[in-house]
């Protein structure tokens, strides 16, 4: 191969190449420039910690020298595809922040002992600096900086760890310029920048000659499993490859056994040459797979990282130029391969650049040896303007969420390279981008962001893919009914409100919640989105029974409302509910809550409709809405009905969300929360507590939400340590709130509070009186109008009252004593037998479990802490069995985790998961369960849903990630492009 054009020099120039300690990749790519400069004859030595196989199975040569040393420490991952960001800033400030004195002298002394022409880092901080204090210039070759990777972790981690961003990007400033690579990141410390093409390893055999020493066939599809040398920590099994396809693996642990279509690589193998032998890549993002792929046009079946943000930009590229499939890591964990790996090779990818970086970057670097100017004669004041405002999209990520990449920053800097007018160019796309109007699909946004959910994008494209059939006209067989009535429901040439709330997991808290007790919830991934439209009466389009109902009356047209639920029919109900809104009025005034109920009652199928419609009638009454124009919704719910997540609270807060938007309401999330908790409490009549309504309303991802609900008041939210997680896991028995069990724990909740408060009342006007100092009757006299059980501390219940409380009581007794239970929402049924002790003792316990929880969350990260929070969610589970709230399922999902927690495998590792509870109303629905933010957590998950399938039949749905509630979200303004083109 052709190496760089000579230099002619006399004397070889020496470069001093230092290189990150993260991972292989960056290794890999040095290599390459490495080697042409060797090429030329001159002298490198490489600063570095990967292994020398890396280097010698490319290079062999005497210009050649490694030096290991450790200047930076990369991310810390937890696993394979965890980053653990507090772990990682802990670990640079080991590195390279306490001993920075010493490493600058320590360096300056080497450098100038071998007396560098030119320092080169990729990209090691504190190379930069110590090149300048030793008088040397110094250059970076990179697509990221670690300021940009860290400065997200800062955020997690908190401010104490801020200067180790700052004192990157100074160590940065002293660099020269920037060679920067392909699917780069935004870089603002950098003053100039030089784009090269990919940074590519060349070939050492054909691929012939690579499936013949593997031996495997020409005719078999191969796949290259690459993650990077990380452990895999799960065990590779025959199924997971189709029929016709073998695996050869990277990196795989010598100690594990390999089922026969899968070849483990040896560890020096050269990855190029297997790579362009394959038919496909399953691994994670960095930049070398990703390179490689690219220009080898390998299609890459990829799993997500958590916290790097690097990936995010190569995989920008990488679906730009159709080369990527995404693999969820779950599908990643169980084996199912086969669908991504048969769309991958399907895939075309097209990238056609320039591979040559290796060679154009060695260029660059011997030319600034030798004296040449690189920096670029042009203001770089846009571009390192667009780095930072890029760098601030990625900084306003809540934990979980995944943001999109602003079109215009990598591919948009391709047409703006050579022109003039780049800085007005980059200021007229960025002036659309701040005031919002953003092209997602078909649909021009208004207002609003979708924030880069994934669902969220996935419902606009649906709307876009509902606009496409109307605009169609065609009608076919296999369409459902619900798609023919969505496709027909808005006039797609006005304004849609979008707007999205999710469901909610019930960490602690649960049914104590209208016992006044503090709780912990969390607002699940899994979400509501509801989009709205208003539209004058004579412009609404109606379905045919609407025509001929109003037919009769072409003058007096009056407003209607029409919804169509998507997915309603999986849940055998019907998918379209329509009414004139007339009918919500009773003269002049909004009709009863009762009567309302009574109309939503008449057909059991269309029940559902009172959580959207319910809105309307919540918001005519409480607020005085008075709506003169027909209204379309269009209901998409993510969140599993039945389960325990509060799948009705979600779409009564997307759908009141999307009402107020387009009628211009700016109703704060609290409030919109109670009002949606009439709704279900008045018009669905299904009492409940309002913690469901205020977690889709007021929740942030990745936090739980701490508010207590009698009186309801969100007292601000809990943050989860990036080294907690919590999942849930359906039993697959139905929860329902309205419930008889549910019901009967309430009301003798509330009978034994009017035991304690005519106890209490006793004690301080009995005989004893004189006995007791003036602050124990107090006490008493505050506890004889005790208004939540919260109130009362354990020790006060067990050394005053626990006696007092009958285990059971008839509704009958109970009435003839105590005459009322003090409770507006239930009613005593005097045939019925009550639980009484249990139900009064689990509020009073409950609150104390809470607040432990609460203050244990911010204790110093330990398998201790984890034990202790673990503890607390177990002492609730039972509890709720003590109340008679539980439920086989449930108590079958708990006892599975403590198994895998108190297993020999779990204990080697220092525990996984360590507890679980049942949630929200109990008698059924999901348990939650906290472990360590780590693939073997997941996989524990995965084998209790195996094991409970097994057991059961029931394949358990198992809910795991979080995002915004709707307060977070806002809403979404959006148009059709065509329609304003």
């Amino acid at each position: 191969m052709e190496g760089i054009v000579s230099s002619k020099q006399q004397q070889p120039l020496v470069f001093a190449y230092y290189v990150t300690g993260h991972g292989f990749g960056h290794a890999t790519r040095v290599v390459e420039v490495v080697r042409h400069l060797i090429l030329e004859g001159h002298i490198v030595h490489v600063v570095t910690a990967a292994p020398d196989f890396v280097y010698t199975s490319a290079i062999q040569s005497p210009r050649l020298f490694l030096r290991k040393e450790l200047l930076d420490c990369g991310a810390v991952q937890c696993d394979a595809l965890t980053v653990d960001r507090i772990a990682s800033l802990e670990k640079y400030s080991e590195t390279a922040v306490i001993p920075r004195e010493t490493i600058l002298a320590t360096e300056v002394k080497w450098l100038q002992s071998i007396k560098a022409d030119l320092v080169v880092s990729d990209v090691v901080p504190v190379a930069c600096r110590a090149a300048a204090d030793a008088g040397i210039r110094s250059v970076c070759c990179t697509n990221f900086s670690w300021d940009f990777i860290y400065a997200e972790y800062v955020v997690d981690a908190g401010s104490q760890h801020r200067s180790i961003v700052l004192q990157i990007a100074e160590d940065y400033s002293h660099c020269e310029f920037l060679i920067r690579l392909p699917g780069y990141c935004p870089m603002p410390a950098f003053r100039d920048v030089l784009d090269v093409p990919l940074v590519v390893r060349g070939l050492h055999k054909s691929r012939a000659e690579v499936r013949k020493e593997l031996g495997v066939e020409e005719d078999v599809k191969l796949v290259i499993f690459n993650f990077g040398g990380q452990p895999a920590g799960w065990k590779l099994q025959e199924e997971f490859l189709p029929p016709g396809w073998k695996c050869v693996v990277c990196g795989g642990s010598d100690k594990e056994e390999y089922p026969p279509n899968f070849i483990k690589l040896p560890k020096d193998a050269y990855t190029p040459d297997v790579i362009a032998a394959s038919d496909c890549m399953l691994g994670k993002i960095g930049y070398g797979t990703f390179s490689e792929a690219m220009a080898y046009k390998l299609p890459f079946v990829f799993v997500r990282r958590d916290y790097f943000n690097e990936e995010l930009f190569l995989r920008n590229m990488l679906e730009h130029y159709h080369g990527g499939v995404e693999m969820i890591r779950r599908d990643l964990l169980t084996g199912c391969w086969q669908p991504y790996l048969e769309r991958a090779i399907r895939l075309k990818p097209c990238y056609d650049g320039g591979v040559n970086g290796g060679e154009v970057a060695a260029r660059i670097l011997q030319d600034t040896a030798l004296g040449k100017n690189h920096a670029s004669d042009k203001p770089c004041g846009a571009r390192r303007l667009r780095d930072a405002i890029v760098l601030g999209y990625q900084l306003q990520r809540v934990n979980n969420r995944i943001i999109g990449i602003p079109d215009w920053y990598n591919l948009e800097e391709n047409k703006l390279v050579g022109r003039s007018s780049e800085g007005s160019q980059f200021l007229r796309l960025l002036s659309l981008n701040l005031l919002g109007f953003r092209e997602v699909e078909d649909f021009e946004i208004l207002h609003g962001d979708p924030q880069g959910l994934p669902d969220t994008m996935a419902f606009l494209k649906s709307l876009a893919d509902i606009g496409a059939g109307h605009d169609s006209k065609k009608d076919t067989d296999d369409e459902v009914r619900e798609d023919l009535a969505a496709a027909g429901l808005f006039n797609w040439e006005e304004e849609i409100f979008v707007a999205r709330a999710p469901g909610r997991l019930d960490v602690l808290g649960g049914i104590a919640d209208y016992s006044g007790s503090l709780v912990l919830q969390m607002p699940i991934r899994e979400a509501c989105h509801v989009a709205v439209q208003k539209n004058h009466p004579s412009k609404q389009k109606l379905w045919k029974h609407a025509q001929a109902r109003h037919h009769a009356d072409h003058e007096k047209l009056a407003p209607i409302l029409e919804i169509v639920s998507l997915g309603s029919e999986l849940n055998n109900r019907g998918p379209t509910f329509d009414m004139d809104l007339s009918d919500f009025k009773d003269g002049e005034k909004p009709i009863s809550y009762e009567a309302a109920r009574k109309y939503f009652a008449k057909d059991p199928s269309q029940k559902w409709a009172a959580y959207a419609a319910g809105t309307i009638v919540v918001l005519m009454t409480e607020l005085g809405v008075c709506f003169e124009n027909s209204i379309s919704i269009l209901v998409s719910s993510g969140v599993p009905e039945g389960k325990g997540v509060s799948s009705s609270a979600a779409l009564e807060v997307a759908t009141m969300s999307a009402i107020a938007a387009a009628h211009g309401l700016n109703i704060p999330p609290r409030d919109l929360a109670l009002l949606c908790q009439k709704v279900e409490n008045h018009v669905v009549g299904a009492p409940c507590g309002v913690m469901d309504q205020m977690t889709s309303a007021c929740g942030e991802a990745n936090k739980l939400l701490a508010m207590v609900c009698q009186p309801a008041e969100v007292l601000g939210v809990v943050d989860i340590p990036s080294h907690v997680r919590f999942w849930g896991i359906d039993s697959g028995l139905r929860h329902s709130v309205g419930g008889s069990d549910y019901g009967s724990v309430r009301i003798g909740t509330y009978m034994g509070r009017k035991i304690i408060k005519s106890t209490a009342a006793g004690l301080s006007k009995g005989n004893n009186k004189d006995d007791m100092d003036k602050d124990g009757i107090e006490l008493l006299d505050n506890e004889a109008s005790l208004d939540y059980l919260c109130n009362l501390p354990p020790h006060r219940y067990e050394g005053v009252y626990v006696d007092k409380l009958p285990e059971t009581v008839t509704g009958e007794e109970f009435i003839r004593k105590f005459v009322d239970h003090e409770d507006s929402v239930t009613t005593i049924d005097p045939k019925h037998i009550y639980a009484v002790k249990a139900p009064t003792r689990h509020p009073v316990y409950e609150n104390f479990r809470v607040e432990a929880f609460k203050a244990l969350l911010s204790a110093t990260a330990s398998d201790g802490q984890l034990s202790a929070l673990g503890e607390l969610m177990y002492q609730c589970h039972y509890s709720y069995g003590a109340c008679g709230l539980g439920s086989d399922g449930t108590d079958r999902l708990v006892e599975l985790v403590q198994e895998m927690q108190h297993s020999k495998a779990s204990k080697s590792e220092n525990g996984t998961l360590y507890g679980a509870k049942i949630t929200g109303g109990g008698s059924g629905g999901t348990v939650c369960v906290i472990g360590k933010n780590f693939v073997g957590s997941n996989e524990q998950i995965l084998e209790i849903q195996r094991r409970y399938h097994a057991a059961t039949g029931f394949k358990p749905y198992v809910f795991e990630g979080s995002s915004p509630g709707a307060g977070k979200f806002g809403y979404l303004k959006i148009r059709r492009r065509n329609a304003t083109e």
